[in-house]
């Protein structure tokens, strides 16, 4: 793992590997950016970008626990603009070319990415994204002044990729489940996460924000010369605390990337989901929700897919990427393993069949699938001896 660091192809990195309940391994390579010689801790501050999404989707079923919802509602039942959607026909040359969706995008489709939407910068020349680009609605470029509710306005405007429920595509989903989560609890997107999980479990760095106190312990971002070479060195800052985007809270609090924290408090949220729900005395989650959301929701045939990582026998749960068979490289173990990370390089996975969890963390963009999470997973399984 020193290596990468090394050769500049990841600017810095933590690493933490936990068997059962022990971690049996935790590791700090470089410092806070690619210039300092001040050493990389433990509470140094991320940007989590996608690794939120699994935050929000347990936050969701913490509503549907209370009975607030079903998972089989339909979406405009909560949000109106969701109602009476056009899709896109499967031979459409322009966004005009539309036919009534036939059904209603059902919550659990938002849950795993099976309800038509899209994400503007997958495929940023398709019919579809360039519509979500036209309306700035893309997390790598949003709007001024977006807001959750806002951008399900637009949504509403905007045909679907596909019928509900008939494909996988990585999608603005759940920040849709983040406005869901607002209308159902009455409380801010923020506010309730505070309130129902950081709070609980001591997540005392998880924001959608750095204050100001803390931003000494903001790592870099870091852009390499080709994006679309993994092994390419990293360059150019993309962000950091000398000239930073994070200090102010956002008007769009992104349930599907928004999210600042640290391998610390991570763990903690780590912890409770692989603890059946509970830690430290504190339980957010019943052991069979837990396990409901690491069951496949998508259809037979349909998986992960995407046009530039491949995700071979993957499949999608509540939240959780879900791992039917194992790579030819993983030990057979790493069956039945559900994981997802973030595009700057921030990583975890659990196999239950090892009893086995692991978190990695960088700042490169893009970092999501990069090599050195295999790299580390392999690694990893070394250590437990699988």
């Amino acid at each position: 793992m020193q290596s990468y660091v090394d050769d500049k192809v990841i600017p810095f990195a933590n690493s933490m590997v936990m068997k059962g309940d022990d971690v049996v391994d935790l590791e700090f390579y470089g410092g806070f950016d690619m210039t300092s010689d001040r050493p990389l801790t433990e509470d140094a501050i991320f940007r989590m970008h996608s690794s939120t999404k699994m935050v929000c989707s347990v936050a969701a079923m913490m509503l549907w626990e209370e009975g607030k919802f079903s998972l089989d509602d339909p979406l405009e039942k909560f949000i109106p603009a969701f109602a009476d959607m056009q899709v896109l026909k499967a031979d459409a040359s322009s966004i005009e070319d539309v036919e009534p969706a036939k059904d209603s995008i059902r919550i659990r489709q938002i849950l795993s990415h099976t309800a038509g939407l899209s994400y503007g910068f997958i495929e940023p020349d398709s019919i579809i994204d360039t519509a979500y680009n036209e309306q700035a609605l893309n997390p790598m470029a949003s709007a001024p002044g977006l807001t959750l509710e806002s951008l399900c306005d637009a949504l509403g405007h905007i045909p679907l990729a596909y019928q509900p429920g008939t494909f996988w595509r990585y999608s603005l989903a759940t920040d849709v489940t983040a406005r869901l989560i607002e209308v159902i609890s009455g409380q801010r997107f923020d506010e309730f996460l505070k309130a129902r999980i950081f709070e609980p479990l001591g997540m005392v760095d998880t924001d959608f924000f750095v204050p100001v106190d803390k931003q000494d312990r903001l790592t870099t971002l870091y852009l390499p010369t080709d994006p679309l070479d993994p092994m390419s060195e990293c360059a150019a800052p993309m962000d950091s605390p000398a000239a930073t985007t994070t200090a102010e809270l956002p008007s769009f609090l992104s349930g599907g990337g928004g999210l600042m924290s640290t391998l610390v408090d991570y763990l903690a949220f780590v912890r409770m989901v692989v603890g059946d729900g509970c830690y430290q005395g504190k339980t957010l989650l019943k052991p069979e929700t837990l396990a409901l959301m690491r069951t496949n929701q998508c259809a037979d045939g349909i998986g992960v897919n995407f046009p530039m990582w491949s995700m071979p026998g993957t499949t999608f749960g509540l939240g959780f990427a879900l791992k039917e068979a194992p790579a030819d490289d993983e030990p057979a173990v790493a069956k039945n393993e559900f994981h997802w990370g973030g595009m700057a390089g921030t990583h975890f996975w659990w196999a239950p069949e090892a009893d086995l969890v692991g978190v990695c963390m960088t700042q490169r963009m893009p970092g999501f699938w990069h090599p050195f999470s295999h790299e580390f997973k392999k690694l990893a399984y070394q250590i437990a001896g699988e």
